[in-house]
């Protein structure tokens, strides 16, 4: 094997490792929102919480931004999945609510990730 050819396979095998950390099946329970909303204004007073729902909405269902789930303590974790599909059809109904969301738990990209099909809201 040429110096060249295993330095681009140690390369490439650095580069899928820090992509995705190994997934670890997790129960979360938070508030659903605009993860990217959340991002931006979570330092000030509101702490990135009180996006209209209207304004949520259009942000995760029109404009294709990716949903979230905010734990009471900050932690934010990115829904994908199953929620996610379709433009994020299934997660749409529960934004601005109080879910629990159990799913593999990874970080991916330097973003907390929660992958699940479902959701449910929390104390129901």
């Amino acid at each position: 094997m040429s110096k060249l050819t295993a330095l681009f396979l140690a390369a490439m095998s650095l580069f899928l490792s820090v992509g995705v950390a190994s997934a670890a099946n997790q129960t979360v329970t938070g508030k659903v929102v605009s993860i990217s909303y959340y991002g931006n204004n979570k330092a000030r007073k509101g702490g990135g919480l009180d996006q209209k729902l209207s304004d949520a909405r259009a942000s995760v269902k029109w404009e294709g931004m990716p949903a979230g789930i905010v734990t009471s303590d900050g932690k934010a974790y990115q829904i994908m999945g199953g929620l996610a599909a379709n433009n994020n059809a299934k997660i749409i109904d529960f934004l601005g609510k109080t879910v629990t969301i159990t799913g593999d738990v990874s970080e991916m990209n330097g973003m907390t990730v929660i992958k699940a099909d479902s959701a449910k809201v929390a104390g129901k």
